[in-house]
């Protein structure tokens, strides 16, 4: 599937796609071409962060980049366009596509006539076409309907747009969220205010100007805020002497929207044991002097995630999921393993596909390619759905337990400590021994307390007699 609609026989628009499970919004987060550029038929032309993941997007035909709808940082819904591509470079001028014709209605004497027919998106059809141009620039007034576009996507997430009386243009003060609460709270009108900033938009400096005379006629009851560079006025930090405001977007908002929805959805239970782990430490040193542990990484996780694994297998049970809608409980006979993993961006999960069928050096492998994705920030939305259950490896920044949140959909999560060598009876005396601590969170809904005892119990037993990876496999 494409997503591009055709203005003209000349130029071509590519829209924002949806990357995946019915995400509505994108952030643009880097163009790699620029107006006057060539692209070719799968060419990266951007990068984009969705709710899951940074992605990025190739431009489906060939030609020469026209025009760049977005500065870098925009967040922008899916099927409006983000780039036109001359496809016809070096052929008699016409007509070129509005920039932002879909966030701003056209003066009705200069419509665009474009063909009928369905709209290609990222995955499937169903956007609506565009049918409208701009006027034409006059001068160094700033375009509106490119200006519209940018407030838009600012103001994504937060309802759609009252529908513009087609005889008067918009009149509306354009600022971002951040300054139009900033004029808000110092009581300044906005359709007052002189814009200084790129393309007319109002910035924090021209709220504090305007409020400057009333601040004169009475004591401030505080100083004025700290000035705000254009860099972060970008970013949309609101930054004073005390505090920073950040906008939540992206994945910091969906790790809120699905931390918020498993914590009163699942009833949670969280057990604790704490075991003797030096048998698998030894276990680790040596199958990283093993030959067919070449080339892999060979680390206490894998250790914790096999357990895990052939915890699952002697307690299917666990290893569930609850239908609210079906009222059914969905009973797993595979196990995508998940492992949480700290980035840039925030939290991600994504889930090793059918761990349970691979072998140690396979399942190591795939931990390998798995953070290493993770940390370059190139996880796919698909690499992160579908999980049944989670690891977390809390012992890395040095902490003992925790009491892990569900992963949405799944139904139990482990957390695993830090290893730590601390004095334990072993064979009836007090020595060094090397320690952590698990922590097993379960849906009580599916897991009742014996199932879920019996689960991490198996997976502290194998820990400290690793033998049992093969008694009990």
């Amino acid at each position: 599937m494409t997503t591009m609609t055709q203005t003209s026989a000349r130029f071509r628009e590519f829209k924002m796609p949806d990357v995946g499970e019915g995400l509505t919004e994108a952030e643009i987060l880097k163009w790699f071409v620029q107006p006057g550029d060539t692209v070719t038929d799968g060419q990266v032309v951007c990068e984009v962060e969705t709710a899951k993941a940074a992605v990025e997007l190739p431009i489906p035909f060939d030609g020469v980049v026209h025009e760049l709808r977005f500065p870098e940082g925009t967040t922008v819904d899916v099927g409006q366009v983000i780039i036109t591509v001359d496809v016809a470079p070096g052929t008699p001028e016409e007509a070129a596509p509005a920039p932002a014709a879909s966030a701003a209605p056209a003066a009705p004497e200069a419509p665009a006539e474009e063909p009928k027919g369905r709209t290609p998106v990222l995955v499937g059809y169903g956007v609506a076409e565009s049918s409208t141009k701009r006027r034409p620039r006059k001068g160094a007034a700033p375009e509106a309907a490119a200006v519209a576009a940018a407030v838009q996507a600012e103001l994504n997430g937060h309802g759609a747009p009252a529908a513009p009386e087609p005889e008067a243009p918009v009149t509306r003060p354009l600022a971002k969220p951040p300054v139009r609460k900033l004029a808000k709270d110092l009581g300044v009108d906005l359709a007052s205010v002189v814009p200084t900033g790129k393309d007319g938009i109002i910035t924090r400096e021209d709220v504090h100007a305007a409020a400057a005379p009333a601040e004169a006629a009475a004591p401030a009851p505080v100083s004025a805020a700290e000035p705000v560079t254009a860099a972060a006025d970008e970013a949309e930090a609101t930054v004073s002497a005390r505090e920073t405001r950040i906008p939540i977007k992206g994945v910091r908002k969906a790790i809120a929207q699905a931390m918020v929805g498993s914590a009163f959805t699942a009833p949670h239970v969280t057990e604790f044991v704490t075991v003797d782990v030096t048998r698998t430490m030894k276990l680790v040193a040596e199958l990283k002097e093993d030959k067919d542990m070449a080339g892999v990484r060979v680390n206490p996780l894998l250790i914790i995630a096999k357990a895990l694994l052939v915890a699952i297998k002697r307690n299917p049970g666990v290893n569930a999921a609850w239908d609210e809608a079906n009222q059914e409980i969905v009973q797993k006979h595979y196990v995508n393993l998940g492992i949480a993993a700290a980035t840039p961006r925030g939290l991600i999960v994504p889930n090793i596909k059918d761990a349970h069928d691979k072998t140690l050096p396979q399942l190591a492998e795939a931990l390998g390619e798995l953070v290493a994705t993770a940390r370059d920030g190139k996880t796919s939305p698909a690499a992160m759905a579908g999980g049944t259950v989670t690891i977390t490896n809390v012992g890395v920044f040095g902490v003992d337990t925790g009491t892990p949140i569900l992963n949405p959909g799944e139904s139990a999560i482990l957390a695993v400590g830090a290893i730590r060598l601390q004095p334990w009876v072993h064979k009836g005396k007090v020595k060094p021994r090397q320690v952590t601590t698990l922590a097993l969170s379960f849906d009580h809904r599916l897991v009742d307390g014996e199932l879920g005892s019996k689960v991490l119990a198996d997976v502290a037993a194998i820990l400290e007699q690793p033998k049992r990876l093969i008694t009990w496999a």
